[in-house]
């Protein structure tokens, strides 16, 4: 019930916001004017615009933030590029105007006040251009969105995602300047999705260009050599049942991951273990009769110049790169270092707070 409305309300704040910036600019002035020495009072429907304009941009960014498919950096310019041309063309010109239509109606300049849009433009602006530049060369906050690189990650974990690592890139254009280094085997990356770069995954970097790989029974054999593993016992949060835990090692960097011995699907069902608002859990069949065919089995490929195979931690159940193919290096956004929060609203119980300051590895 809650999203429709917000939605709706969003949909409204660009209409309403450009009646308000109209008056702001060339109405209100006016009514100051001719109002002077007396404060001015807005018409009752600009009035009540004034008043629901902040609410309205409160539900606009709210349906940012939830949005699936949403650059922030693109937002970003826009806001710094939209806010910087308000400020330049009020100080060049549109206050130069007021002061002289009070001059030409015998009153002080004083008695026209700046539009409130420019005092929150003025405000705005370096704010804008500051996190931009955070944003995009320094470090970016991303939300983990799925159970695919658990154990490691979990969904509701909020995690710090390093720019710099992996070269330097204009925000927008993603137009790499400057080479700073490259993903190494074992590395976990955000990256923009092959088939929909509007699309921000998250998985672990398993293959490097020139690297053959194959994967069987959700382990990986990497340039004919098996990636060494340690069997950690069982994985049970309540969600997941008779999953086990592995200690697997790429390049001497070892990382948990979980997996079911027994080939094909993990079964689906609800398990009312699972502290989740949807009991659903994820099964992992106790014999290999019921499952005869394993589904995430990726035969032995050559990863072409300038290509990543990434896959997820939770190898049942994550969508990677033996379903949808390889990651272009232009399609790195950066390396995933530290967890700075947690809280899935799916799950109950809070956040996990000693997740909290966790380094990604």
């Amino acid at each position: 019930m809650l999203m429709p409305l917000i939605t709706a309300l969003s949909w409204i704040a660009l209409p309403v916001g450009l009646v308000c910036v109209a008056d702001d600019w060339f109405l209100r002035p006016r009514r100051q004017i001719a109002a002077a020495p007396e404060p001015s009072r807005d018409p009752p429907l600009i009035a009540a615009a004034y008043y629901a304009l902040p609410v309205l941009v409160a539900a606009a960014v709210i349906r940012l933030l939830v949005a699936e498919k949403l650059d922030f950096s693109l937002v970003l310019v826009i806001i710094a590029v939209v806010t910087g041309v308000f400020w330049l063309l009020d100080a060049t010109l549109l206050a130069k105007r007021r002061a002289a239509a009070a001059r030409a109606a015998g009153k002080e300049p004083s008695a026209v006040s700046e539009p409130g849009t420019v005092d929150y433009a003025r405000s705005f602006f370096p704010v804008a251009v500051i996190v931009l530049v955070l944003r995009a060369f320094i470090f970016e906050p991303f939300r983990i969105p799925s159970d695919s690189m658990m154990p490691t990650l979990l969904d509701g974990d909020f995690i710090i995602v390093n720019k710099y690592d992996y070269g330097l890139r204009l925000p927008v254009l993603n137009w790499k300047f400057l080479s700073v280094g490259e993903p190494h085997r074992g590395d976990v990356v955000v990256f923009r999705y092959p088939p929909d770069p509007s699309i921000n995954y998250i998985k672990r970097v398993v293959g490097l260009p020139g690297d053959r790989v194959s994967v069987h029974d959700d382990l990986i054999t990497l340039n004919g050599k098996p990636v060494p593993v340690v069997d950690r016992g069982l994985y049970d949060d309540g969600c997941y049942e008779g999953m086990h835990l592995i200690e697997e090692t790429l390049d001497h960097q070892h990382h948990e991951m979980m997996y079911c011995p027994a080939t094909g699907d993990i079964a689906v069902e609800p398990l009312p273990t699972c502290k989740r608002h949807l009991p659903r859990g994820y099964v992992c069949p106790a014999s290999n009769d019921l499952v005869p065919e394993e589904h995430g089995d990726w035969p032995e490929h050559l990863i072409p110049p300038g290509m990543y195979l990434m896959l997820g931690d939770n190898r049942d159940n994550s969508a990677d790169g033996r379903y949808f193919g390889y990651v272009p290096e232009a399609n790195l956004v950066g390396k995933a270092t530290r967890i700075w929060f947690n809280w899935d609203l799916q799950r109950s119980g809070g956040p996990i707070w000693k997740r909290i300051g966790m380094r990604i590895r």
